[in-house]
């Protein structure tokens, strides 16, 4: 088991909740999970359709902030900082 602080969860959900809000197309709440892989694919996905695919990037990033912000802080750790659930 990886040494995880739960009040480092509740603040990393904070934090990418608001980001894939605000900055969803662009993929930093992506990052700031520590998935560089699909923070790159949302990144590359927006910058090289010229902004385009940044439409659905967008709604893929509310969809994910709307999602990080209503778990429980307990339901947030396990998804997505010990499982390491990178989509939905």
């Amino acid at each position: 088991m990886s040494n995880i602080n739960p009040g480092d969860a509740s603040s990393k959900k904070i934090a990418a909740g608001i980001c894939a809000i605000l900055l969803g197309a662009l993929g930093v709440h992506k990052f700031i999970l520590g998935y560089s892989t699909e923070g790159v694919i949302m990144l590359l996905a927006t910058l090289l359709t010229c902004g385009i695919g940044g439409a659905v990037m967008g709604i893929v990033g509310l969809v994910e902030g709307i999602i990080y912000l209503t778990k429980t802080d307990d339901e947030f750790l396990n998804t997505y900082m010990i499982q390491k659930k990178g989509w939905f």
